[in-house]
């Protein structure tokens, strides 16, 4: 999966054939963005606002982003939060 691809854009459909797409179908469905995963074909999620772009591109960075550069950007969300008080 390309970079791309995480970078969904309000108003369109947005295929996704990764492995973990049935992980990323049930993420979405809990976060109420309509999508549809049949099997041996792509997950296809509708975009319809800036809230559900965010959280495509979160639930994908959580599935392909590995865990080391994901805690690397956790502590770094931490430090911020401590420079603001």
């Amino acid at each position: 999966m390309n970079q791309s691809e995480l970078e969904p854009q309000i108003g369109e459909i947005v295929e996704i054939s990764s492995p973990d797409r049935w992980q990323v179908y049930q993420r979405l469905q809990e976060l109420g963005i309509p999508c549809c995963c049949a099997i041996d074909q792509p997950l296809r999620v509708q975009v319809n606002n800036a809230t559900a772009a965010v959280q495509l591109q979160s639930v994908l960075r959580q599935l392909t982003t590995p865990r080391v550069e994901l805690a690397s950007w956790l502590d770094g969300c931490w430090q911020l939060s401590c420079k603001k008080f």
